[in-house]
């Protein structure tokens, strides 16, 4: 038996789908305007966005399953989260996204303002998404 998504499960993976399409229309926007390496600097920072979003969702999923009840009214068992359910992960997470974002900057000599522009990719599809919400809402 196969659960139905509810409504934000849809929600979020639009947001992550329109996410992607913005990022590779922006990437391919950027390539032609301005060249690869912009081009190369804007796909970087929409990748770190789209992974940073993911990972935020996957926090509240596992907040989530730990604040939900059963149907006798009593709390659920929490789910062993692992490694990445541990402050470790999410600190290590953050120095990668930092480190990464430093080797584009530094090292492949990359603007500051072409990852910074991708990194705002998530913010636009969620933007984007509200706009859908707004223009085929159901009551």
């Amino acid at each position: 038996m196969t659960k139905t998504p509810s409504f934000d499960d849809r929600m979020l993976t639009r947001i992550v789908r329109i996410g992607i399409v913005l990022g590779v229309a922006g990437t391919i926007y950027a390539a032609v305007k301005y060249g690869p390496r912009i081009a190369v600097g804007f796909l970087a920072g929409a990748i770190l966005s789209i992974l940073n979003f993911h990972g935020l969702r996957r926090l509240v999923e596992g907040l989530e399953s730990l604040a939900t009840t059963n149907s006798n009214g009593s709390p659920e068992p929490p789910v062993t989260a692992g490694f990445r359910g541990s402050w470790v992960f999410w600190v290590l997470r953050y120095v990668i996204f930092f480190g990464a974002a430093y080797v584009i900057v530094r090292g492949l000599k990359i603007g500051l303002m072409p990852v910074l522009a991708g990194l705002f990719v998530t913010a636009a599809a969620i933007l984007v998404e509200i706009l859908y919400e707004l223009t085929y809402a159901r009551i």
